[in-house]
């Protein structure tokens, strides 16, 4: 057998990629205004609290720690009523 071929020969690797959902509101979609609305961003949920007279997203990251997002940073990073699936 040659040992080119065979040190070469084609092996199935584990799939890693890692599919984000396309199903992101539209840009002209406004975000939810009513206190403790649920959205999902990047897999994660995030809910709408009021503080100190405002309104703020409140969420976490991916190692679980809080996470606050303004309204404008949740939109730039994408958001859905339902959980990808």
């Amino acid at each position: 057998m040659n040992s080119w071929r065979a040190a070469n020969t084609s092996v199935p690797s584990r799939d890693t990629t890692v599919v984000l959902s396309t199903e992101t509101a539209p840009e002209t979609d406004p975000l939810p205004t009513a206190p403790c609305s649920v959205v999902w961003s990047q897999g994660r949920p995030y809910v709408l609290e009021p503080a100190a007279g405002t309104l703020r997203w409140v969420g976490t990251d991916h190692r679980g720690r809080p996470l606050t997002l303004s309204g404008e940073e949740l939109r730039r990073r994408g958001w859905t009523h339902r959980r990808a699936g």
